[in-house]
């Protein structure tokens, strides 16, 4: 019997009364690539950093190559043979990619740039080797993540959620050079709640429900619904496209927005138009890099406009253009980012304080003091209401998984009965359960009267929530298409052919 490159015994990791791990056995073999599934707050992402050595168990072994090890740091994990892509990014915002890539992987600076440009032409990943990381939207941060992993050589590879902002032809390429890193011996540990993806390429799958293992099973031979199902303990929630609705006034009405950047690794905006009424979804389509993160600071009062764009954002019939991200709120706007650790909350702070970020202006506070007690209460009923795991509304939002933070911040935004509400990649890392819920919150929402904006990667998502979808392509829009009318390869078409074609 082969000996499995990587094994733990009884692992076993405690945060306060919280047990993120308890008693965790498992075997990587040589060569697999092997699912850990999970739904938000298992245990999966606390695992991992056990075996990368950013934490270390309370309890137990583990073990590589058949000998115990202790794995101090991810210094001492990479010297192993570990290398481990996070979902959350771990980049330093102010240096260059290379550069980034130049603290784990010997080399001179024009080798990496070299070796970054090749890895990305053959994989899928490009990225500007010469661009700051803080210029690059999240899916361009994630193929860095993936480029300085792959380019470690390493013996065992850990993805935690790597396709979650990649697009499909760049997940399919990724999936390929997997294939290819397991056919030579590499080992893979896999994260995703992309329940096909984990059928289509993993051999193996642990269960992790509650930070116990409740089974290991072969993907290949169950459907995603049967997986889902092992998955969360219990049947999927039902979701089914909500008819039409008859539409309110505008809610959001952009005219010709064209924004010119100097910064060479952003993109600029060009003409675009869209509109967004009461009792409306519109999706917004797109690979990761086309203008997203330009649009999406546009549309909160992020980005100052000039004075040549006085008249190209209204919002509940009142010109915007010229208003800062505070006043739209005012109006009844709400918004939840792309980036949950750098935008929609403040790791350090508890959840509490992070409901004020946005919430104060309901009651939260009186003559410049916050009233704690109704914050709390504020946090509290977002925890029970989007069914947060965590200890209580003290805990501080770092602390919590990706996805259970996820739905606070988007739980938080919805509770302030918003006018108009605004989600870039709203389901980004969040199980297939919590997704679903999500979604059904915000066709609530819609049905309630509520204009609803969704910038997403996920065509799938579009197509369940949109009543109407454009595609942006190199910092353009298409025209609105209504989505029951339009097929996914049309989606497709639209997200790969050039600007002009698309118009």
């Amino acid at each position: 019997m082969t000996t499995p490159l990587l094994s733990l015994r009884g692992v076993s990791k405690s945060y306060g009364p919280v047990h993120a791990n308890s008693g965790v056995d498992l075997d990587v073999a040589p060569g697999a690539i092997h699912a850990i599934l999970g739904e938000n707050g298992a245990g999966k992402s606390t695992l991992m950093k056990l075996i990368y050595g950013v934490e270390s168990p309370d309890a137990g072994e583990i073990l590589w190559d058949g000998a115990p090890v202790q794995i101090a740091s991810p210094a001492a994990a990479r010297r192993l043979g570990i290398g481990m892509v996070f979902q959350h990014f771990s980049l330093f915002e102010t240096l260059t990619v290379v550069e980034n890539v130049s603290l784990v992987v010997p080399g001179t600076k024009q080798e990496l740039t070299e070796r970054i440009m090749l890895f990305g032409r053959e994989f899928g990943l490009e990225v500007d080797p010469l661009a700051h990381v803080h210029t690059l939207s999240v899916g361009e941060r994630q193929r860095v993540e993936i480029i300085r992993c792959l380019l470690a050589d390493p013996k065992l590879l850990i993805l935690d959620e790597p396709t979650s902002v990649l697009p499909p032809q760049s997940a399919q390429k990724l999936f390929e050079t997997l294939r290819r890193l397991a056919g030579r011996g590499v080992s893979i540990l896999f994260i995703s709640h992309k329940l096909e993806e984990i059928r289509s390429i993993c051999s193996h799958a642990t269960i992790l429900r509650s930070g116990k293992v409740t089974g290991n099973v072969t993907p290949k031979d169950f459907d995603t619904h049967e997986l889902a199902k092992m998955m969360i303990g219990r049947d999927m929630p039902a979701f089914a496209r909500p008819k039409e609705m008859e539409q309110g006034a505008s809610c959001l009405e952009i005219a010709g927005l064209t924004l010119e950047t100097d910064d060479p690794f952003a993109v600029s905006l060009r003409d675009i138009s869209l509109r967004v009424r009461e009792g409306e979804i519109l999706g917004i389509a797109g690979v990761s890099g086309n203008g997203q993160s330009e649009l999406a600071a546009a549309i909160s009062g992020e980005t100052p406009l000039p004075r040549s764009m006085r008249d190209s954002i209204a919002m509940m019939g009142r010109n915007v253009s010229l208003l800062g991200a505070a006043g739209r709120r005012k109006l009844g706007f709400a918004f939840v980012p792309e980036d949950r650790l750098g935008q929609g909350a403040v790791p350090e702070l508890s959840l509490v304080k992070n409901g004020l970020l946005t919430a104060h202006a309901r009651g939260l506070k009186q003559g410049g003091l916050v009233r704690y007690g109704r914050a709390r209460a504020f946090a509290k009923d977002c925890i029970n209401a989007f069914d947060v795991r965590t200890p209580g509304p003290d805990a501080e939002a770092g602390a919590l998984s990706g996805g259970n933070l996820q739905k606070f911040i988007v739980g938080r935004e919805i509770m302030l009965e918003p006018k108009l509400l605004f989600l870039n990649q709203p389901t980004w890392g969040v199980d297939v359960g919590a997704a679903s819920a999500i979604r059904k919150r915000l066709i609530e929402l819609r049905n309630s009267g509520c204009a609803v904006l969704v910038i997403s990667e996920e065509i799938e998502e579009l197509f369940e929530l949109a009543d109407h979808i454009q595609v942006l392509n190199e910092g353009r829009l298409s025209e609105r298409l209504k989505t029951s009318e339009t097929r996914p390869e049309d989606i497709g078409r639209y997200m790969i052919e050039s600007a002009e074609a698309a118009e």
